[in-house]
């Protein structure tokens, strides 16, 4: 997110005080020399006593080997799953047998585990610096808002308006709370509150309703707050905002820290998150969906990819070549990390200037179960079918009228289906307290160069994070 200067402009941000200065400090360096000293005892340890023991080691990891194959099987056959499981715990006992009877093993894994914990730690808490420099780049601290309006849906996440007093706790911060009843067009309403003078919208309420009022805020060039009162609230992981607390959120229109970000656009209609074509936007469909997301998704999966399913008769052109006959293209408003075909996961900016496109592909019956199996475990990317890049624009194809889920709501459009980003579009804005950052980013320097980054922190150097627009 790039900062963005405001005339209210008021004081250092009260959740990101105190801007880390462009060198690490000395607390950093210590934290960073300890996580490589913890880091390389435990790799010796970890190497004397597999050559000491290779024969017990290897048993171990064989046997472990045999555990995951096994709950692979759980994860893909229904009809043995019981079998399997229980097989799977078997085998773990035996490894973990192996390892008493070796004599010193059990204390040297416990060795190792707590080697890796210090590494990790120290490790974490020295990359931290980091993080919130980037941080301190990406928000401007501005002043409250004078006619600030926040619609409120109660039927969103089970109740949560009124069973948080939301609409109460909106008065008590000087904001006007409109409930938005059974057949209220939304937009009108955002656009009616425009008209009465409102100088900062919010939703409190699921993606969608977010999607729709952030549309006008872009219009009308007004901030904009995210009240997180739906179910899964992925809009407000990806801005930072704690998704357990809708009334802090709502301090946003006070004091508050405020970034511009992009917003994606498929045939003229805004989304938040992402739109999905094919299979994805069909499991929408479902009851369950919206209460276990991740398992209805790898329980409808064999039902949908299985000899005869119906086609989906998508095509897009892509860096890799001509995609054709996909079962999804997910394409979302900046690129994703993902983990999950159908909670996804997290974005590690908002501001990019770039759609994010995936593409998933079953050519052979076998693809399913090993493709059931990744969802599982959270790495559906691994698959050969995945094709995942970024772009500014991208026309997918198919049908005369193709189904979609936009931000998780039924949608259906005319073909071919155009998505574009709006770049810097919408002003938001978060309360102080907040951490301003998705899960994505703030991993962000562990999963990537962990080693180079505590390196550069011992020597000394500028943070190696990059927090400028156009960055992917």
């Amino acid at each position: 997110m790039t900062s963005q200067q405001s005339s209210g402009q008021s004081r250092e941000p009260e959740g990101l005080a105190n801007a880390p200065s462009a060198k690490p400090p000395l607390a950093s360096r210590i934290a960073a020399s300890g996580a490589l000293v913890f880091g390389a005892l435990t790799l010796v340890v970890l190497v004397v006593v597999t050559a000491e023991n290779l024969l017990y080691v290897a048993g171990s990891v064989l046997v472990n080997a045999l555990a995951i194959s096994t709950l692979w099987l759980a994860a893909t056959n229904r009809r043995f799953r019981r079998w399997t499981v229980t097989a799977a715990l078997l085998l773990v006992g035996a490894s973990i047998a192996i390892l008493v009877a070796q004599g010193q093993g059990v204390v040297a894994v416990v060795v190792v585990l707590v080697g890796v914990a210090a590494a990790w730690a120290l490790g974490t808490l020295a990359l931290r610096w980091e993080v919130r420099q980037a941080l301190h780049s990406r928000w401007t601290a501005v002043a409250p808002a004078h006619r600030g309006v926040v619609f409120m849906n109660p039927r969103s996440g089970d109740g949560k308006v009124v069973r948080l007093g939301l609409a109460d706790e909106a008065r008590k911060r000087g904001v006007e709370a409109v409930l938005i009843k059974g057949g209220d067009d939304l937009a009108q309403l955002a656009e009616a509150a425009v008209t009465r003078g409102a100088d900062a919208l919010g939703v409190a309420g699921g993606d969608g309703s977010q999607a729709v009022v952030a549309a006008v805020a872009a219009a009308h060039g007004l901030p904009f707050v995210c009240v997180p009162a739906g179910t899964r609230n992925h809009f407000a992981l990806d801005l930072g905002i704690t998704r357990g607390d809708p009334v802090a959120a709502l301090d946003a229109f006070g004091k508050a820290l405020e970034s511009r970000i992009d917003l994606g656009d498929v045939n003229g209609e805004i989304f938040v998150n992402n739109v999905s074509l094919g299979l994805y936007a069909k499991i929408v469909e479902s009851d369950e969906y919206r209460e276990a997301k991740r398992q209805t998704v790898a329980e409808m999966l064999p039902d949908l990819l299985e000899p005869g399913a119906r086609a989906f008769e998508l095509s897009t052109e892509s860096p890799f070549g001509p995609v054709t006959d996909p079962q999804v293209i997910l394409v979302s408003n900046n690129p994703y990390r993902l983990s999950s075909l159908g909670g996804f996961a997290s974005r590690p900016a908002l501001d990019t200037g770039k759609l994010g496109v995936a593409t998933l592909s079953i050519k052979r019956p076998t693809d399913v179960n090993l493709l059931v199996a990744l969802e599982l475990a959270g790495h559906p990317e691994r698959f050969e079918g995945w094709r995942q890049w970024s772009t500014a624009t991208l026309e997918v194809r198919g049908s005369p009228t193709l189904s979609a889920a936009v931000d998780g709501e039924a949608r259906f459009f005319v073909s071919p289906v155009r998505f574009t980003i709006r770049v810097g579009a919408l002003r938001v804005r978060i309360a102080p307290s907040q951490v301003g950052a998705s899960p994505a980013f703030l991993w962000a320097p562990l999963e990537s160069s962990t080693l180079v980054g505590l390196w550069r922190i011992i020597r000394g150097r500028p943070s190696g994070i990059v927090a400028t627009r156009g960055a992917t």
